[in-house]
């Protein structure tokens, strides 16, 4: 009898929404343990994008070696950052593009948040088109007959649909359900995935695998770009989002090594499966995995595969979701935190009825969509991990502060050391893009994002951004004074 009222306790607990937006965390309320980081990024990672990412890795020119050091270096590294910057969240217990305003200023750090935005707007639109596309291959199989958004629209929208109220009942709720959720729905879909996994590593022509060529070591050095550009690059800007409530006892090491193994290990798996694929099968199209993966599996595995699909894509969307959410109140806009969740799933909404029933060609768009703006975030992310150096601690109360009362009001509300270095590291970063540099070594070889964030760093140390204080008062001495 005693266990019962526990227990109602906590599920009260779990379906409790977050009101907190993004006002920082306390150390009294950071009790969260590294293994919550481990599990919301493995779930967030075991999505069926990994195994396209794969497949333009290998692209014909990599063998299996080659393809899994490329996944290994850019999918763990990338996340080692976002490690890094979860330790901001740690120590200033708010959202990354919140204690971004320390860095570039309250009015200065609206351009990395925009960018930020962005790129979650991205994401979120492509997890929800191809989860559509998912329910759509279900339906297919089931009527036998291909259902498409333009013969089955109500089908195509009750699948959208379905994604983003899923993704609400998770993200809207907030950190607790978004870290229990993510938790247990990966011992169930994780599984699931393992097997259709297996399934397909069963039907590989392991002759041709052994014998697969060796590519230029060149070509590797873009496969970690195009990995570390696609994953955890991506994620940087959520870092803190997620490690807010981590306790202050957490080693930083422990919180990077979360991040990496928890990401790291489920994407080696994904990228290194549709590697094989696009080693034994070359003419495999990548812009459609959802109706080719099937082909390689027995009749009656298809199903389920395509249901781990969903899931997996549910799973990454609500780290997403959240944390854009998050950003977005970033920006200045007065309303609840589930409020701003339900602005970006309306988003999600619209940009995945556009691809679905207007431009209709997706994958291609939005690979370059992802490069493009690797640029400017790895330009933030350059000069938020200089700052990190000299700071330990952010000003609470400083932080929501959009006047010159704020000690991150800076000159005209800019922190022109921090905006400058970010402003020339994209403008370089983009001529490797476009021109004049784009028929250079680093170009050729799908560097520019690590150009432009070794070069936003190196500018904002030389111009004595490292300094950062270290004197700042932390939330509970904020409510001390």
């Amino acid at each position: 009898m005693e266990n019962t009222p526990s227990g109602k306790t906590a599920f009260r607990e779990l379906m409790k929404v977050e009101d907190r937006g993004i006002e920082p965390v306390g150390p009294e309320e950071q009790t969260s343990g590294p293994g919550e980081l481990f599990w919301i990024w493995f779930a967030g990672n075991i999505s069926i994008l990994g195994l396209p990412l794969g497949i333009w890795v290998v692209a014909g020119e990599l063998n299996l070696w080659q393809a899994l050091i490329a996944a290994t270096i850019g999918a763990v590294g990338s996340f080692a950052i976002v490690g890094i910057v979860s330790i901001a969240g740690q120590r200033g217990g708010a959202p990354s593009l919140t204690l971004s305003r320390a860095v570039f200023g309250q009015l200065g750090n609206f351009g990395p948040t925009i960018v930020a935005i962005l790129s979650r707007w991205g994401w979120e639109t492509v997890n929800t088109v191809t989860a559509g596309y998912a329910v759509l291959s279900i339906g297919t199989i089931l009527v036998g007959r291909e259902l498409t958004p333009q013969n089955s629209p109500i089908l195509t929208v009750f699948a959208v649909l379905l994604f983003l109220l899923a993704t609400l009942a998770v993200s809207g709720i907030g950190h607790e359900m978004l870290a229990t959720f993510q938790k247990w729905a990966t011992y169930i879909f994780g599984a699931l995935t393992l097997v259709v996994v297996a399934f397909i590593v069963v039907q590989v022509d392991w002759s041709a695998v052994i014998s697969a060529e060796a590519g230029s070591w060149s070509t590797v050095f873009l496969g970690i770009g195009v990995v570390a550009a696609g994953t955890g690059l991506a994620w940087a800007n959520s870092g803190a989002d997620i490690a807010r409530y981590q306790s202050k006892t957490v080693p930083a090491r422990t919180l990077i090594l979360s991040c990496a193994v928890g990401a790291g290990i489920p994407l080696v798996i994904m990228i290194g499966t549709g590697s094989l694929i696009a080693i034994t099968n070359p003419g495999f199209d990548a812009d459609n995995p959802l109706a080719s993966i099937p082909e390689l599996l027995p009749a009656w595995m298809s199903v389920p595969f395509l249901i781990s699909a969903f899931a997996g894509l549910l799973l990454s969307n609500n780290i997403s979701v959240y944390s854009s959410g998050l950003t977005l109140l970033t920006m200045g806009i007065k309303a609840r935190r589930i409020t701003a969740v339900m602005i970006e799933l309306c988003v999600a909404l619209i940009g995945s009825v556009l691809f679905f029933f207007v431009i209709g060609s997706f994958y291609g768009p939005f690979i370059t969509f992802i490069t493009y703006l690797a640029i400017p975030l790895t330009a933030w992310l350059g000069v938020f991990l200089v700052d990190m150096i000299g700071r330990q601690r952010y000003d609470a109360r400083g932080l929501l502060q959009m006047n010159a009362s704020s000690p991150y009001w800076y000159k005209a509300g800019i922190e022109w050391r921090a905006v400058s270095s970010w402003l020339i590291a994209i403008i370089v970063g983009f001529s490797f893009e476009f021109a004049p540099l784009n028929d250079t070594f680093i170009a050729a070889n799908g560097l520019p994002w690590l150009v432009t964030l070794l070069l936003s760093g190196i500018l904002y140390f030389a111009l004595g951004g490292a300094k950062g204080s270290g004197t700042e008062t932390s939330p509970s001495e904020q409510e001390s004074r």
